[in-house]
């Protein structure tokens, strides 16, 4: 049979995607493809813009998934994943990535496109390329590994204070706050029911676990560190996000202890590595490697 294209339909095709996901992902993510867990996140994330889902495009043959184009939290992005033996829908899914899924840009209102690309595919580099699309450094999303230590060292911490999980203690307010003042917004969060509702829903996704989403705790009682963990059992790894620590705590080993604590979990549940979607020093220092990197490549279409 020939390979036919349809709009993603959420209900669906959420599952039949994450299932795509798993059943191509290779050891050490050599395949190339976001990981199944990115794709959970991204669905509940409070950034999503759920009302463009339908103009994700799916490509299938004989009824089965073999290609995927989609935006992750807002037009103006595509990201582009693949069955082994279907790189050669890369031109048809540029094409569609163009006429479905381009942006408006806030700095001068232009019509544009950021095409994510492997940097271990040349022949989607040299398309892109071709097409007049240019890098832009800033917007690159690395992919980085952490291989699983055994036995697992034991995790410091400062007097006074202890890891827990939202298995153990869960209080969204908790979460809400140190998420807040972890990724460097200022004061106090608001603590309406519709924040809280979306803090809950980031994290209490369909396949989440509460006992991988670790917290560090303050003398004073507070989550002032924190590390959302995802474990994906066929695969056998653990996928980190997000993570932030209080400005108040920095500097003290909390964030690095959320992080091992949640990988030692994944671990023990059967996980052997680990990934992160960030290349930060604090990572690196963690022991975490370099996969590849998911250049940004931007044209304007008007």
């Amino acid at each position: 049979m020939s390979v036919t294209f349809r709009h993603y339909h959420h209900i669906q095709d959420y599952p039949r995607v994450s299932e795509f996901l798993i059943a191509h992902h290779q050891p050490g993510n050599q395949d190339g493809n976001w990981i199944e867990p990115a794709w959970e996140y991204m669905h509940f994330h409070s950034m999503l813009d759920s009302a463009s889902l339908g103009k994700i495009g799916i490509w299938e043959e004989d009824g089965k998934i073999v290609a995927v184009c989609h935006y992750e939290w807002y037009l103006g992005e595509a990201f582009f994943q693949f069955h082994p033996n279907y790189h050669p829908l890369r031109a048809e899914m540029l094409d569609y990535a163009e006429a479905n899924l381009t942006g408006i840009s806030r700095k001068d209102g232009r019509k544009y496109l950021g095409a994510y690309v492997n940097d271990s595919d040349p022949e989607f580099i040299t398309l892109v390329q071709g097409r007049g699309y240019e890098k832009d450094a800033e917007g690159t999303r690395p992919v980085y590994r952490f291989d699983l230590p055994d036995p697992f060292p034991a995790i410091p911490l400062p007097q006074g204070f202890r890891l827990t999980s939202l298995a153990e203690e869960c209080d969204w307010a908790k979460v809400h706050r140190v998420l807040w003042r972890g990724f460097n917004h200022e004061g106090e969060p608001p603590m309406t029911e519709a924040e809280l509702v979306d803090r809950r829903k980031m994290f209490d996704t369909p396949k989440a676990r509460r006992d991988l989403k670790i917290a560090v705790v303050a003398p004073n009682g507070d989550f002032v560190a924190f590390c959302g963990m995802f474990y994906e059992p066929e695969g056998k790894f653990a996928y980190v996000e997000p993570v932030a620590t209080d400005p108040d705590y920095r500097r003290l080993g909390l964030g690095k202890a959320a992080v091992l604590e949640g990988i030692r979990r994944c671990g023990l549940l059967g996980a052997k590595i680990a990934y992160v979607g960030s290349d930060q020093t604090f990572y690196q220092a963690i022991g975490f490697k370099k996969v590849y990197n998911s250049e940004c490549w931007v044209k304007y279409l008007d």
